[in-house]
């Protein structure tokens, strides 16, 4: 039986000892210089901020926000080559108690979460925070993958194939509509769309999926007065220069300002208390003006290249579990660095999204390169792995 360009494995295969190899060097190599340009970025675009130290958080220390994210760099490069040596079955084997803590983390919040502009996603940790959304990104990943390798040719069927990833979608969006965190929900959905066409479900549940997301979003639109203000700032942010378009014109002005080859590394002006989020959401904004459009595009064909690395892992894997974790880590890469430049070019209305690698951020740099290390996992089960 073929599955990508590998013969998959029999089930008496399935039951032997697995042959591993090294990890894709491409695929590491291409996830640390992310991570250092990232780490650079952070710190140019940080330092006005935590000089100024606006909140008291930073004590007037330039470097604040760049050292916590080194430290976190660190612990994440750990965090991937630990998860790189681990074999999928064990990933496999901890699907499911990585969406029940997950769940659990994510019922805490509205009791025990950190409330920080408006809503409330992060958990206390004393010295830090931990933002549980980030683990049920991955957390579907892992679960819904090991499902769907379980069910094989039963994903068409409805009661078997869809009503159980239906039913923990809608566990997950209720839980993070009530912090409210929207644009994580979104993400989840479109990542689990994903991984259920990969894993074979039929065109109708999309159809009937997406009619039920319209629904939602009305509802959303109705419900919450400040996702009625976010729409109207993204038709037009130019009418509330100092409300909800302050951010975007701020963002676009920026993007503008950087030209063809951009103002320099560290010189861009709009970093200056002008961007909100400078060093998170927004970070790309400030690529875009001080490395300029060529600065900017040579970070997209590197993101690029990665997803394409990812994709070609996924389908050059031995076994379904990990051609759709591959898939699944792949394209939440995917999905995360199109929305987060899409907002920063206001094509889509303004949210909180991470660009990885690049925002700063301890949780989701830290799962994010043990996504990293998961999918150089099922690289070394790839006989004959090149690069």
């Amino acid at each position: 039986m073929q599955y990508g360009t590998v013969r998959l494995r029999s089930p008496e295969e399935e039951k032997a000892p697995r042959q591993r190899g090294r990890g894709d060097t491409l695929l590491t190599l291409l996830t640390l210089l992310l991570l250092a340009l990232g780490l650079v970025m952070v710190f140019s675009a940080s330092f006005p901020s935590a000089y100024y130290d606006l909140q008291g958080e930073t004590g007037g220390n330039a470097a604040w926000y760049f050292l916590r994210q080194l430290c976190y760099a660190a612990l994440g490069v750990g965090a991937m080559f630990v998860c790189s040596r681990i074999p999928l079955r064990l990933y496999e084997k901890l699907a499911l108690p990585s969406l029940a803590a997950a769940v659990l983390l994510l019922a805490l919040v509205p009791l025990v979460g950190v409330k920080v502009n408006g809503a409330r996603r992060w958990i206390s940790l004393g010295i830090t925070t931990f933002q549980p959304s980030e683990l049920a990104k991955l957390a579907v990943v892992l679960s819904f993958s090991a499902r769907m390798a379980a069910l094989g040719d039963r994903m068409s069927g409805f009661r078997e194939g869809i009503l159980p990833f239906a039913l923990v979608l809608a566990l997950l969006a209720g839980l993070l509509v009530l912090e409210p965190h929207f644009s994580a929900t979104v993400i989840i959905f479109a990542l689990a769309a994903v991984l259920l066409f990969a894993g074979g479900a039929k065109l109708g549940w999309f159809i009937g999926g997406g009619a039920l997301m319209a629904v939602g979003g009305t509802v959303a639109y109705l419900a919450f007065p400040y996702v009625q203000d976010r729409l109207s700032a993204w038709r037009d942010p130019f009418s509330d220069l100092t409300g909800d378009g302050w951010q975007v014109v701020q963002s676009l002005y920026a993007i503008g300002s950087g030209g063809l080859t951009g103002l320099g590394l560290g010189r861009s002006r709009q970093k200056y208390l002008y961007l909100p989020e400078e060093h998170n959401d927004f970070i790309f904004a400030v690529i875009c003006e001080e490395l300029g459009f060529l600065g900017a595009l040579t970070v997209l064909l590197l993101f690029a290249l990665l997803i394409i690395r990812g994709y070609n892992i996924a389908l050059r894997s031995v076994d379904r579990f990990g051609f759709l974790t591959a898939v699944g880590i792949t394209s939440l890469l995917a999905i995360q660095t199109l929305l987060n430049m899409a907002v920063c070019t206001n094509l889509l209305p303004c949210t909180g999204i991470a660009l990885p690698f690049f925002s700063y951020g301890g949780t989701a740099l830290l799962i994010q390169m043990a996504e990293m290390g998961i999918l150089l996992s099922v690289s070394r089960e790839i006989p004959g792995n090149p690069l």
